[in-house]
């Protein structure tokens, strides 16, 4: 039973490496423990996508990688190139943070757009919008959502894990409701246990972004 609770928990998993100056060791180790524990996707930045392809040719384990992030400028150019080069790398998975601050002053078609161009260049790959759920309000979360869903992306993603906090439970309730049964719903930021993967779960998470993948799955263990 144990061993289906692992399988099952880690095939939400999108193991992290974001942070900066990371080394090559690291990444490999990334992709190691993604082989071992049979991880949704490793998430890394643009210009390890290929390495990270390498490491993890003959495994389920796909690249997931970061568009506009951290601090979501809405640079669609800029975006659209970067998608390109790492769709020519091989990523399978994009998270884009989406204009935060045409967001912020209530800009949604600019916000709409920037989305859509992404869902567009990423021609059939998941597409995951990060909206920095720290900066709003439940009614805000909901207009993001909707935003969301009419720009074609497949999940909506709560946290960058580099602003103020990450994911909430509460939150994490909310994007569900808004989106419905069959969105995709990715809590991200804080999350390092396997009873914070378990709450964002029943809360509605189909997807658990996380920098503690291995500790969560040996979790199941102590439990």
């Amino acid at each position: 039973m144990a061993d289906k609770i692992k399988k099952k928990i880690a095939g939400l998993i999108d193991q992290t490496l974001l942070k900066p100056n990371s080394s090559n060791q690291e990444y490999l180790t990334l992709c190691k423990d993604a082989r071992e524990w049979g991880f949704r996707t490793v998430c890394v930045e643009p210009y390890f996508v290929d390495q990270c392809v390498q490491y993890l040719e003959g495994t389920s384990t796909e690249v997931c990688t970061v568009i506009d992030f951290p601090k979501g400028l809405g640079d669609i150019e800029r975006n659209l190139d970067d998608v390109e080069m790492v769709i020519n790398e091989g990523a399978m998975e994009i998270d884009m943070v989406m204009d935060i601050d045409s967001f912020r002053l209530k800009k949604y078609d600019k916000v709409l757009t920037g989305i859509y161009s992404i869902v567009e260049a990423a021609a059939g790959r998941v597409v995951k919008v990060i909206i920095e759920t720290c900066h709003w309000n439940d009614d805000e979360i909901k207009i993001a959502c909707e935003i969301i869903k009419e720009a074609k992306a497949q999940f909506v993603k709560t946290s960058t894990g580099f602003s103020k906090n990450g994911a909430k439970v509460s939150q994490v309730k909310v994007i569900r409701q808004s989106v419905g049964d069959l969105f995709g719903v990715k809590a991200s930021g804080g999350i390092n246990s396997f009873n914070d993967a378990i709450k964002m779960i029943e809360a509605g998470a189909n997807r658990i972004g996380t920098s503690s993948g291995v500790k969560i799955i040996e979790g199941i263990n102590a439990g």
